[in-house]
């Protein structure tokens, strides 16, 4: 059994959402948390104890945090230590890492507003759908956004990687 944990930090990228075989909601994404200190002799700031947390929520939770919160954001986590182990597919060695599951997230508001907006349950995965389909239709409709007029561009092409197309 393990105990519950608070975590403030920042996001290290936007959260991925993904959906499981049976259809559940699964978000990935990781906080770096850190503690500043002063430096007694010179008087500067920095950063120590730095540590990556891989953190994931599921179902209505997963799907809220990604339509809510970006890479960069600070934010308040609340969940558990797991340890996540599996079989490296390369080497066939036994891997182990610890992770959190989140229970709760929310935005710090230290240093952000925000406006919460109650959902109803599946409400997330409908907008990502939406969203996916209106993309896929914009894709199709700009005459730039792909070699072959009427297809969407390939993936790592604009829109659909992370380096532009020149």
């Amino acid at each position: 059994m393990s105990s519950t944990m608070t975590l403030i930090g920042r996001l290290t990228g936007a959260p991925e959402l993904r959906f499981s075989a049976s259809g559940v909601a699964v978000a990935g994404f990781t906080v770096v948390t850190s503690r500043r200190v002063k430096d007694q002799n010179t008087g500067e700031w920095s950063d120590s104890d730095t540590t990556y947390w891989d953190c994931k929520a599921f179902k209505q939770l997963a799907e809220n945090l990604v339509e809510s919160l970006e890479k960069g954001m600070e934010v308040l986590v609340v969940g558990r230590a797991v340890q996540e182990s599996w079989e490296d597919r390369q080497s066939g060695q036994k891997r182990s890492k610890i992770a959190v599951r989140v229970d709760s997230i929310g935005p710090s508001l230290r240093s952000a507003t925000a406006k919460v907006t109650k959902t109803s349950s599946g409400q997330g995965r409908q907008q990502f759908e939406e969203t996916r389909r209106q993309t896929s239709q914009e894709a199709r409709q700009d005459p730039w956004g792909s070699d072959v007029p009427g297809t969407a561009p390939a993936a790592g092409a604009w829109g659909g990687g992370d380096e532009p197309p020149f």
